[in-house]
């Protein structure tokens, strides 16, 4: 005659079966697993696949830049330089500075420029600030830009500005990356 109880059958090890009482520790263990089994669940449930994901991707700034146009936008004349032909600049960015050197290609001239300092970039807000520079009076500003880069080409674009030497203008520089 068996007689049924409430419990948990187990198999016996003399293939016999014993009956356990529901105690307080049991149930106790069976709430905290099916609470964790519940939890794990929902949080497998709510979790959204890679794809729909949205990350930050930095734009990839940092590399030496090859100045091929510069565009300059003060008041009603814009002036554009070509920087294929008698001039040559370049501007190298790492991960905290940046720098830059320019000099003509004609060799009746010595006419050289050069600076560099630190920047900062969210998004695609670049921000100059110029620490050292071949014109003194440039040195200590701030030069804000907008950049984009299409595959190998930096499009740098924002207004220089430096109240006590008259300076107020749009900069629009279009750069390729510098390959060997």
């Amino acid at each position: 005659m068996t007689k049924r109880a409430t419990g948990i059958l187990i198999p016996n090890l003399h293939k016999a079966r014993a009956v356990i009482a529901p105690t307080s520790l049991n149930c106790t263990m069976l709430k905290l697993s099916t609470t964790v089994l519940f939890c794990v669940c929902m949080i497998a449930c709510n979790e959204k696949p890679e794809s729909n994901l949205k990350t930050t991707t930095a734009i990839p700034i940092q590399g030496t830049w090859k100045l091929l146009t510069g565009t300059l936008i003060e008041k009603e004349d814009t002036v554009v330089t070509d920087y294929t032909k008698d001039k040559s600049f370049i501007k190298i960015i790492n991960d905290s500075h940046f720098s830059f050197l320019s000099h003509t290609l004609r060799k009746d001239t010595t006419d050289f420029s050069a600076g560099g300092g630190s920047y900062t970039l969210s998004g695609n807000n670049y921000t100059e600030h110029l620490e050292y520079c071949s014109a003194k009076e440039w040195e200590g500003h701030d030069f804000s830009f907008t950049v984009t880069i299409d595959n190998d080409t930096l499009t740098q674009s924002g207004v220089e500005k430096i109240e006590a030497q008259g300076i107020d203008r749009r900069n629009i520089e279009k750069y390729i990356r510098y390959k060997k």
